[in-house]
């Protein structure tokens, strides 16, 4: 009997690391998550520039593929999900959506990545 005890006590012991390793894990993704960032959405179609307020001052750029590019800060993830939403209710077609590293917009216009 004291046999199993022991084998349940660390059975315990072993599942206790093991979800404090996992909400470490998850903590340190919500993190990574939470943190402001740069965005641009592209959309198919050519948004009109009265939208802007709308979407809270990002910058829009069409393209000549027909597409409009939103760009500009995002605070979190919440608000990016708020300007998606936003994209759905217009009933604009999401083509993409790419997290800017720091000097990667660089790169978009055809510099090098410092």
């Amino acid at each position: 009997m004291v046999e199993v005890k022991q084998a349940n006590t660390s059975r315990v012991i072993q599942r206790r690391k093991m979800d404090r390793a996992q909400n470490d894990t998850t903590e340190a993704s919500r993190e990574e998550h939470d943190v402001a960032g740069r965005y641009e959405i592209r959309i198919k179609g050519h948004l009109d520039a009265r939208w802007a307020d709308w979407f809270e001052g990002l910058s829009f750029t069409h393209e000549s593929d027909g597409t409009t590019i939103l760009s500009g800060p995002v605070v979190d993830q919440a608000a990016l999900h708020g300007l998606l939403r936003k994209v759905r209710d217009l009933g604009l077609p999401l083509l993409a959506v790419t997290h800017v590293q720091p000097g990667q917009a660089d790169a978009l216009d055809g510099s090098p990545i410092q």
